[in-house]
């Protein structure tokens, strides 16, 4: 999308992320087998978008739109696509007439998270601009493999080696792809002081 070209090790390393989610996936499968395959449906859907929106919002940066205009125009985009599926299964409702009967309780928890949710997005849009999408990519992945490791020190489970198997190929992946990133940072440094020497 953007003409980037990534080495082989980079395509590993993101390969083996993939691969630690849906290990970790297929753990829970195994241990509690009654679930619903829409779920697993909407989370694959949900990690294509996650790999194409920071790159998308990456080159519409390099077109010239300012942080503020592309944080208005995902968000706008994000509350119609939501408004209209969750008018299509009825949730829309039931929220609304919860949210009526709540005493203002989930009101208050909505507006706490939505002043949250623009503190981070405001954060990820930064980080998009000034380190590119895949760096962003990268980041949300690290923060869902956090939110697995947290879920099982808040509340414990069975476990499963499927459970370690899955976290060792995400921070692998992570951590792969992070020492490439700087290593490669590294050489593009020594290369422009060097034919800045040679230019002397």
């Amino acid at each position: 999308m953007n003409r980037r070209i990534f080495q082989s090790i980079e395509y590993a390393s993101a390969f083996a992320i993939s691969i630690g989610l849906v290990v970790f996936a297929a753990a829970d499968w195994k241990l509690a087998p009654n679930f619903n395959p829409i779920g697993l449906i909407l989370v694959s859907l949900s990690v294509v978008a996650d790999a194409i929106l920071p790159n998308a919002q990456e080159r519409i940066f390099g077109l010239g739109a300012s942080r503020l205009e592309v944080t208005y125009f995902t968000n706008l985009f994000t509350l119609i696509a939501m408004t209209f599926t969750t008018g299509l299964t009825g949730d829309l409702i039931g929220v609304i007439q919860l949210a009526r009967t709540n005493n203002g309780n989930l009101l208050t928890y909505m507006i706490v998270y939505t002043m949250i949710s623009y503190v981070a997005i405001s954060s990820f849009m930064t980080i998009v601009k000034k380190y590119g999408g895949v760096t962003a990519v990268l980041l949300g992945t690290a923060r869902k493999g956090m939110t697995l490791i947290l879920s099982f020190v808040l509340f414990p489970k069975e476990f499963s080696w499927l459970y370690a198997l899955g976290a060792t190929l995400v921070l692998g992946g992570l951590l792969v792809a992070s020492l490439v990133k700087q290593f490669s940072k590294g050489n593009v440094q020594n290369k422009s002081e060097d034919k800045r020497t040679n230019h002397d």
